[in-house]
């Protein structure tokens, strides 16, 4: 028998409860993999709404499935084509959402392409908060909807994993950044650095007009689309999950009725940037924003804190900790 790891994963779609960590094989690098030793990793909305099971048609009902796509730790292993990353390189990355080896567990396969060095003076817990949020944030603002200094951005879901991220970077790219959350995370928000916040119940008609609109959300995108000014630029994250076709059919038509066209954004892991990520936070231009950590064996309690809401920032599995509390 081969060397044996934890993982966590779940036989059948459902509430926090179904997940289950096993000992499973420990996989074997490629040629342009590295194994990666795991310290940290976070929970991912998109993972929850793909355990619940209202994601099938693209998950399918081949179990168990594993979780996690982000992750911090020490490369232990390297392919043979792999030639610059080492055995002890303390890295961070991501493993392909669309594949079969999730993040959450204690040793994990990813692609070198998927991975740099991490940022040295973050703990790994700090770092895997800013992993999926950092990138779809970056990605999306700046290469997406091409944000320029001196526009108006909204972000929606301010105070959450991704949007508190994107509230920084729209600070680090100049512009005069709106956001909307809950009157209970104020002053959070204002501490990323957002000019104004508005609490998330009012209605999208008596906001003002944006440049740019940054959704975490996927719902209400038709009213929201409204907000942009002449030229404006929306990109989503996120579709409403209950109405799936018509939200995905409104994005796609979106692109073909007026100028105002409303963006869906799936990240796409690749290193350099994740190494741009690293060396902004290095430079002190983006802060982790950890809510409440997690062992593996707790991960169904993780689930089961973001499923509740009022998140701020990530929570985040911490593979060292095998017996702590959470927080």
């Amino acid at each position: 028998m081969g060397k044996m790891t934890l993982a966590a994963m779940f036989d059948g779609y459902g509430a926090p409860e179904v997940l289950r960590v096993a000992r499973v094989d420990r996989p074997e690098p490629g040629p342009t993999d590295v194994l990666v030793r795991v310290e940290a990793s976070s929970v991912n909305g998109g993972e929850v709404i793909a355990r619940q099971g209202k994601l099938r048609l693209l998950t399918g009902r081949k179990f168990p499935q594993r979780v996690g796509i982000d992750l911090v730790g020490e490369i232990t292993e390297v392919g043979a084509g792999v030639t610059d990353l080492a055995i002890g390189d303390r890295v961070w990355g991501a493993v392909d959402e669309r594949g079969s080896r999730g993040a959450a567990a204690e040793y994990v396969l990813a692609p070198a392409a998927n991975v740099s060095i991490a940022p040295p003076s973050l703990t790994s817990v700090e770092a895997a908060s800013l992993l999926s949020g950092g990138n779809t944030s970056l990605v999306a603002l700046r290469e997406t909807v091409r944000l320029q200094p001196g526009e108006r951005l909204l972000v929606r879901g301010a105070a959450g994993g991704v949007g508190a991220v994107g509230v920084q970077i729209g600070r680090m790219l100049g512009v005069h950044v709106t956001a909307l959350a809950s009157p209970a995370t104020f002053d959070f928000v204002r501490g990323l650095g957002a000019d104004e916040v508005i609490d998330y119940h009012t209605p999208a008609d008596e906001l003002g007009r944006f440049d740019v609109i940054f959704d975490t959300r996927g719902t209400d995108l038709r009213a929201f689309r409204r907000r942009l000014a002449p030229g404006g630029r929306m990109v989503t994250i996120a579709f409403d999950i209950d109405r799936i076709a018509r939200s995905l059919g409104y994005i796609l038509l979106s692109g073909v009725h007026g100028s105002r066209r409303v963006r869906l954004f799936f990240g796409h892991p690749r290193r350099e940037l994740f190494a741009e990520l690293a060396d902004t936070a290095e430079r002190g231009d983006l802060r982790p924003i950890v809510d409440e950590v997690y062992p593996l064996s707790r991960i169904g309690e993780a689930h089961a804190r973001l499923e509740r809401g009022g998140v701020r920032g990530k929570v985040v599995l911490d593979l060292h900790a095998k017996s702590r509390e959470a927080g």
